[in-house]
């Protein structure tokens, strides 16, 4: 049967990176259960258990890296004893014979499941902080770049007092900045569930240390310097509380939430012909309407958006249901959503790379529609400068009003351009001021301190955020496979 006859997941056929796809292939999960039990095995030996043998170890470590066809006796195997872990014991037993005695002494099978599981949250976060930390870098770029770019603000999606467009970007990238907070702390956080036994207590571990408790739990911390961690969880029941799984998709979700506002915005700012995302020469908007340019991008990653954050209660309610010291109705669901989150994360990351290391800005535009409005924001600046050249503030108020009105109404029913400052140009009741309209409406002196407010973010905010990052940072391209 040819691939192209069953389904396969798009997250991992049509969209991830190969380092995260990878990270949750069959061959690593397999591969890191076998270095689980090499390294108990080491831990057992160490602390005195004389049936593990230096050729056990030997041959455990030489097969650490599970093979196809090894993965194929397994499954094989499965479909015999219907246990995963238990044959994936006699595949490596056959491989290893000298260990085949030894492999899992005193585990459970959520010693392998549980703290490969954990492994992966690990390794996961820090590949989904690598692509998050040049996101925001390159975001950072753009912001001091266009820092001075006046650009109509908009609240209620109505136009409001001018911002700039590097301003604009800081609110995403501010959002980006707790998202960077929070999986680091998420991934930080982390610990093994180490050797805890079947139901939590270590039995079987102070069984085969003769009641030795110490040994025990110079053992439980052996294993977990051996694995690269700082700690293993206190206490556990069969499985380490699926809790640790909520705070790791906790910020993972959000991190969903603020790539679909930052998208979304970027979408209508497509619409309004001010921003885009970058369009290629050969791309094509739409299979009938040949001149469009639809922001495809920013739309897959609200789409993908909507998945990532929707997984979050997955864990929330997978953690709520579990009865005691454990059961197995949270199996089938974790093999989906966990790996699922951060396919999703990882592809939205590295869409939003793209799509940042290639923004258009079209300044005609904005500058188009901010004097499209900026007449009538400009009011104010001129009721204040008559008043200053000896005008009543009451009757130049009326008369601002009346001509607003007309102006207004040739923009709303005639569909003509804001006329407002031709109308003040053309009664000399203004002529007091009318050498002063071109710097009461220069748009650089509606922005407030939005210049200064973006550059003091990049240079202290966001520089002391990625400063412990540095050496993830790149200005490699990013290709999007589709």
């Amino acid at each position: 049967m040819s691939n192209f006859d069953s389904y396969s997941s798009p997250l991992s056929s049509r969209y991830a990176s190969k380092e995260m796809s990878e990270l949750f292939s069959p061959r690593t999960r397999y591969s890191t259960w076998r270095k689980l039990w090499l390294n108990l095995a080491i831990a057992e030996k160490q602390l005195g258990l004389t049936a593990i043998t230096d050729e056990a170890i030997e041959q455990l470590s030489a097969h650490v890296t599970i093979t196809d066809d090894e993965i194929n006796a397994a499954s094989a195997q499965e479909k015999i004893v219907r246990h995963d872990v238990m044959s994936h014991v006699h595949v490596y037993g056959e491989t290893a014979p000298a260990a085949a005695g030894i492999i899992h002494l005193g585990a459970t099978s959520c010693f392998v499941t549980d703290n490969a599981d954990l492994i992966f949250l690990r390794d996961a976060c820090d590949l989904v902080i690598k692509k998050l930390v040049n996101v925001i870098d390159r975001l950072s770029k753009f912001a001091i770049e266009y820092k001075d770019m006046p650009v109509l603000g908009w609240t209620h999606f109505q136009p409001a007092q001018l911002t700039t467009v590097g301003k604009r970007a800081t609110l995403w990238i501010q959002e980006l900045l707790w998202d960077l907070r929070n999986i680091k702390r998420a991934r930080d956080d982390l610990g093994l569930r180490g050797v805890k036994g079947t139901t939590g207590t270590q039995a079987s571990f102070l069984a085969l240390f003769n009641g030795d408790h110490d040994k025990v739990e110079e053992l439980d911390q052996l294993v977990v310097e051996l694995l690269g961690f700082d700690y293993a969880y206190p206490v556990t029941g069969q499985t380490y509380s699926r809790k640790i799984d909520i705070d790791v998709l906790g910020p993972l979700s959000s991190l969903g939430a603020s790539a679909h506002k930052m998208a979304t915005d970027l979408r209508l700012l497509a619409n309004l012909k001010e921003v885009e995302e970058p369009f290629e020469s050969t791309q094509i908007g739409s299979s009938a309407m040949a001149y469009k340019r639809n922001p495809m991008r920013c739309e897959r990653v609200c789409s993908l958006a909507r998945h990532l954050t929707g997984l979050y209660t997955d864990t929330v309610s997978t953690a709520s249901v579990q009865w005691f010291e454990r059961t197995l109705d949270d199996s089938a669901i974790r093999r989906v959503t966990i790996p699922s989150a951060f396919l999703t994360a990882d592809i939205i990351l590295s869409t939003l790379l793209n799509i940042t290391s290639g923004l258009v800005v079209y300044p005609k535009v904005i500058e188009r529609r901010i004097n499209s409005e900026l007449p009538f924001m400009a009011t104010e600046n001129i009721i204040m400068a008559m008043v200053q050249r000896g005008g009543n503030r009451q009757v130049c108020h009326e008369k601002i009003r009346v001509l607003s009105h007309l102006a207004a109404r040739v923009v709303k029913e005639e569909g003509g351009d804001n006329d407002l400052i031709d109308r003040v140009k053309s009664d000399e009741y203004f002529e007091p001021i009318w050498g002063d309209l071109g710097k009461l409406l220069d748009p650089s002196t509606f922005v407030g301190r939005a210049p200064e407010q973006t550059e003091k973010f990049v240079k202290i905010t966001v520089a002391n955020a990625l400063a412990p990052f540095k050496e993830y940072l790149t200005s490699e391209k990013v290709e999007l496979s589709v």
